[in-house]
């Protein structure tokens, strides 16, 4: 599970309600900071479990390099809305629709789009939909294919138990099987632990949503081939550490779409709370490199 150090979008960010032609998405919007010329807009799609406020750590640094980042609550996903027990409505191809929609109601295409873990697989079946609307694609810890077998077995548990259990008594129950060293997940300043946000997160989350992506994690297909045949700059970026897909398949999936990789020392899974500065910067230097064309 993601952990950002809080809840609250960085000053001169907004969070709203995005309009689009599939319904209304929560997002966080930031934009480029004053004085700065602008870039361009990046559309950050959050993984399994986690949410748009995983990016709050990267929307001043990037704004500083002249980047508006839209950060966004999939379908089913904490403040977005969606069917409670329809796991039809989670499809891969439906999620990938959505995000169409998406950049089509920020109104600024092409924009670079950047997914974490789930939200990489998601992004790829965007571009593969229709890659037009994109300047870059940016893989975030997310592989070519499945998970772990590890990652398989938990999300394997985590699907047993909605079967039985509410989504409280399934928080309670991941409360209790982590360290205390998780469960207690300080600021960065040390101060209060976000432990009430995280369950409000979990709580907005719908069951149908998370068996629908659980087991897309579980059973997605290689299709590097197919992205690599598409026409855009790829960037695959992961922390030094990560248990649900290997370094190795990360660095062998970056050399078949001839991507730029990057490895985020001190980091993990999630390199945009790890180390979000040295993620930002990785990630502007590569959009710098491939702007977004202008009329």
């Amino acid at each position: 599970m993601s952990r950002p150090a809080t809840f609250v979008p960085p000053a001169g960010a907004r969070a709203y309600s995005l309009r689009t032609a599939r319904g209304e998405f929560a997002v966080v919007d930031a934009p480029v900071a004053d004085g700065v010329e602008p870039k361009g807009v990046a559309l950050l799609l959050p993984g399994f479990t986690g949410s748009k406020e995983d990016f709050n750590p990267l929307h001043v640094p990037l704004a500083e390099r002249g980047y508006r980042t839209v950060a966004v609550d999939g379908r089913g996903q904490f403040e977005s809305d969606g069917p409670e027990h329809d796991e039809s409505a989670y499809a891969q191809e439906e999620l990938a629709r959505d995000v169409l929609a998406q950049v089509a109601a920020v109104g600024t295409a092409p924009v670079h789009l950047l997914g974490h873990s789930l939200g990489g697989q998601v992004s790829r079946a965007a571009v593969l939909l229709d890659h037009s609307p994109f300047a870059s694609l940016t893989l975030m810890a997310s592989g070519p294919a499945q998970i772990s077998v590890s990652q398989q077995q938990r999300v394997k548990l985590l699907r047993d138990a909605l079967a039985v259990m509410t989504m409280a008594e399934v928080w309670d129950a991941i409360q209790a099987m982590e360290a205390p060293e998780e469960t207690a997940t300080g600021g960065l300043d040390g101060g209060l632990d976000n432990r009430d946000d995280l369950r409000r997160r979990w709580m907005g989350n719908r069951p149908a949503q998370l068996l629908a992506t659980g087991r897309q994690l579980c059973s997605e297909p290689d299709r590097v081939a197919g992205l690599a045949a598409v026409p855009l700059p790829f960037h695959v970026l992961s922390g030094a550490l990560d248990d649900t897909w290997p370094l190795a398949l990360l660095d062998d999936m970056a050399a078949r779409l001839g991507a730029r990789r990057t490895v985020v020392e001190g980091a993990e899974h999630s390199p945009n709370t790890d180390r979000p500065l040295a993620t930002a910067r990785a990630l502007a230097d590569f959009w710098d490199a491939h702007p977004a064309p202008t009329d």
